[in-house]
């Protein structure tokens, strides 16, 4: 199907098709993850949402005969407010592209489009887990971004705190190890000692993702350790691979990046732990990306240039308020 040069009406409609084919294509690893939980924000209900733990204590008490049962205690944790922000981009289609055999560039244009604010989105996204060592990052446009949690620490810290307890816990595996099973065995014992409530009770937190950057000797010894039917550093045949299948290994492209999305090769070794079913990262999405609204009445056309205008468009935000489903290695070996 090719644009129509004479009529506006099927450009708009070629428009929108090689728009969505473009955002088709994008590859959507970290929102579909099961890393962070999305929630629909519809219009009229403000630019902010505020979401926040909550815990109900551990145990039950003993009951004396013909004694009133105790009250069970409710603990609310911290909190963090998402706020809406939008991101977008135009390109212009010129006269001449139009009219003079430009369609391969004109949908070239088109389809790529389509793609720029779905990878936006997988970027803020990932940049979540990049910067996880710290409580903001300036983004690419200069702009400051919170990243802190509830407790007002950097997602990934060594003293995170709970409101009903002078206990903390830590989730940054002491001495960062790259990824091994000696790394992996370390990273689920610290889990074992550090998953407690608001009120300082250990509790259990099913981890099932193991995440980590595209880097090849990771994601390889990853997979080794995941899939391999005997234990991958046994010489001996027939020892059990305690760990195949006990995982699900999510690899984020985009992990090892500057905060303006160019390669950072000191992040490549980054990998951990998260448990999708507690999972306190969320995407709140009042605009799905989209082709900004067109007319076939010539109101996206520049009177003076006569070119046509396209735009892509989101409307979202990202918010961790509690870091007690994440655990993390930036596999530098240090303390």
């Amino acid at each position: 199907m090719e644009l129509n040069t004479a009529t506006l009406a099927d450009f708009v409609r070629n428009a929108e098709i090689l728009f969505m084919k473009g955002l088709d294509s994008v590859n959507m690893v970290a929102r579909n993850s099961g890393m962070f939980r999305i929630d629909q924000i519809g219009d009229h209900m403000g630019d902010t949402k505020e979401y926040t733990e909550i815990d109900l204590e551990e145990y039950a008490d003993i009951k004396g005969e013909g004694a009133q049962a105790s009250r069970a205690r409710v603990q609310q944790g911290y909190s963090k407010i998402g706020k809406l922000y939008r991101v977008s981009k135009d390109i212009g289609i010129t006269y001449e592209m139009r009219r003079f055999n430009k369609y391969i560039d004109v949908v070239s244009k088109l389809t790529n489009l389509g793609k720029l604010a779905a990878k936006r989105m997988e970027l803020d996204l990932t940049h979540r887990i990049t910067f996880a060592l710290s409580t903001s990052y300036v983004s690419k446009e200069g702009v400051t971004i919170d990243v802190s949690v509830g407790d007002t620490l950097a997602l990934a810290s060594t003293s995170h705190t709970v409101r009903a307890s002078g206990i903390t816990f830590r989730n940054r595996l002491a001495n960062n190890p790259l990824f091994s099973k000696g790394g992996l065995e370390g990273m689920e014992q610290m889990i074992i000692e550090n998953s407690i409530n608001q009120f300082g009770e250990k509790v259990t937190i099913p981890y099932d993702i193991i995440w980590s950057t595209d880097d090849a000797n990771t994601c390889n010894t990853i997979q080794e350790h995941l899939k391999s039917t005997s234990a991958p550093d046994s010489l001996n045949a027939g020892v059990v691979n305690v760990n195949q299948g006990k995982y699900r290994h999510v690899k984020l492209p985009r992990l090892a990046t500057t905060n303006a999305g160019a390669v950072d090769s000191s992040k490549a070794k980054y990998w951990g732990l998260c448990s999708s079913e507690n999972s306190q990262a969320f995407l709140g999405i009042n605009e799905e990306p989209h082709l900004k609204a067109t007319s076939d009445n010539g109101a996206n056309m520049e009177f003076s240039t006569e070119d046509w205008n396209q735009g892509a468009a989101a409307g979202y935000f990202v918010v961790i308020p509690g870091a007690r489903w994440f655990a993390f290695s930036d596999g530098l070996g240090t303390a």
